[in-house]
């Protein structure tokens, strides 16, 4: 029987999380879209004062996920929340349990950190992942849409 272990990320980890990124963004299509290195992802995460935060899921000692995740305010519950970027796990190693757990594991910090809410976003057209959210008691937040601004339109409405 296999051993499914969390562990927090750390430095070295840098060029395992690149390569756990470049294969979500694969898997969304969007691999064009990521700009991220190593060295981006040393200074962003594990620097001394950080605000990201890394999960690598290991199987018999092997990385076969991650999950990166920040805090976020809520002021109807004047409560931190627990915001879930990332969540991955290799294709050949989905159905052992790494996701549920990496979720647990972070379902339990935003426990500890007195956090009201742990959320994510899941992309609509990704069926399996919505299902398992579900069946595991997450609610869709449908009547929200997201909205965001970043690259030339950001730089431009910031300098307007």
């Amino acid at each position: 029987m296999s051993s499914l272990t969390i562990r927090e990320a750390v430095a070295d980890d840098a060029a395992l999380i690149l390569h756990f990124i470049t294969e979500l963004a694969i898997y969304e299509k969007a691999e064009h879209e990521v700009l991220a290195t190593e060295q981006t992802i040393k200074a962003s995460i594990f620097n001394d004062n950080p605000h990201v935060f890394g999960l690598i899921c290991e199987r018999d000692g092997q990385a076969i996920g991650f999950a990166v995740y920040f805090f976020n305010y809520s002021t109807w519950l004047a409560k931190p929340g627990l915001y879930l970027e990332d969540l991955y796990v290799s294709p050949e190693h989905r159905g052992a349990g790494g996701g549920k757990l990496l979720l647990k594991e972070m379902a339990q910090i935003a426990l500890d950190k007195g956090c009201g809410r742990f959320e994510w976003s899941c992309l609509d057209w990704n069926k399996p992942s919505r299902d398992f959210y579900e069946s595991i008691g997450a609610v869709s937040q449908d009547e929200w849409v997201g909205y965001r601004m970043s690259g030339q339109t950001l730089v431009d409405f910031a300098q307007s």
